[in-house]
């Protein structure tokens, strides 16, 4: 992995916006990208464990990869309509939200592992993909939001940790303005402010972001100069079975929703500078998707929050510099 320096400060610099997930990709590309799969057990941002000697902290339990991609999907009956997730791990709860179009299986298994080492990790398809229940029309992210909420109290989790990518800090940003009772923290990963002056994504981008070519979404969430990490992450998702995306129906109400979140039309976007909640923003420099400007409204947008940025990385920088965006995020959990 990437070891580049990562910058920190309570406002800095960044990028970002939400990612359509990808199909399984063409059978000679994952004959290609075989061979780095076994990379994924040794990786060094993998998994965590306590270092401290033995004689004063316990040893905590490893998570490794393939318990992530064994854990078995569940279904929950929320207020909200049903709702299918995952949960793995111990510790204090973590929901990981994912972004436009993608499904639980784009996490990672590497990335997943590693939190759940310290954490009880649920992550949950967004409104209708995969056993999700589709929320009336038009969508929004407040109903997104609100449909996660329900899955909150539904599971019982009581106050949750949220780490959301793309449009799932949007998502996460609703959760925190509308259930802020049901929010510990928030990590907020390439991501934008739905206030209505948010920098807009060079269409160039957005269209390869948009594509059905999974070649062409990868190119838009990894600098071309960082193969190594794009493989690497694509390799990682290709361990699930029976992986799956969003329908083009619900993609298509997906993309409605952000519009209307970085339109400012969205009620929880506006006000996202009234949460007083522990705040980490972060991204890359390079992120194809957003200009850094809207990092550091958000950044700036809430007392004390931390925006941390990575030099040369993506909007999947959280993957791309794993091995030093996990060790940031548990000290900010802590």
């Amino acid at each position: 992995m990437s070891k580049r320096q990562v910058s920190v400060g309570p406002c800095d610099n960044a990028y970002s916006r939400p990612m359509h997930a990808m199909d399984r990709l063409p059978s000679p590309m994952v004959v290609a990208l075989a061979g780095t799969m076994a990379l994924l057990a040794g990786c060094s941002g993998g998994t965590l464990s306590g270092s401290a000697s033995s004689t004063t902290v316990p040893r905590v339990a490893v998570v490794r990869p393939l318990a992530v991609i064994d854990a078995p999907t569940k279904v929950a009956d929320t207020a909200a309509g049903v709702v299918g997730y995952r949960e793995i791990g111990t510790g204090s709860p973590l929901l990981l939200i994912m972004g436009l179009g993608g499904s639980i299986d784009d996490w990672q298994p590497a990335f997943v592992a590693s939190l759940a080492t310290d954490h009880t990790v649920v992550m949950l398809d967004n409104a209708g993909v995969g056993q999700t229940a589709l929320l009336p029309s038009p969508l929004s992210v407040t109903e997104m939001a609100n449909q996660t909420s329900a899955l909150i109290s539904t599971l019982r989790l009581g106050r949750v940790a949220l780490l959301g990518w793309s449009m799932g800090g949007m998502i996460a940003q609703a959760l925190a303005v509308l259930h802020p009772a049901q929010v510990s923290r928030v990590v907020l990963a390439a991501t934008q402010p739905g206030t209505g002056r948010a920098v807009p994504i060079p269409p160039a981008a957005a269209a390869e972001a948009a594509s059905s070519n999974p070649g062409a979404v990868i190119s838009v969430l990894f600098p071309p100069g960082d193969s190594a990490a794009a493989q690497t992450y694509v390799a990682g998702i290709l361990r699930y079975p029976n992986a799956y995306r969003a329908s083009s129906t619900a993609i298509a109400t997906q993309e409605g929703a952000v519009e209307q979140w970085m339109a400012g039309n969205d009620q929880a976007g506006p006000r996202f500078d009234t949460v007083r909640l522990p705040l980490l923003v972060a991204d890359g420099t390079l992120d194809a998707l957003d200009p850094s400007a809207n990092d550091r409204s958000l950044a700036h947008s809430v007392p004390g929050a931390k925006l941390i940025l990575y030099p040369g990385a993506g909007h999947g920088f959280l993957f791309q510099d794993m091995s030093s965006f996990l060790p940031a995020v548990e000290r900010f959990l802590h």
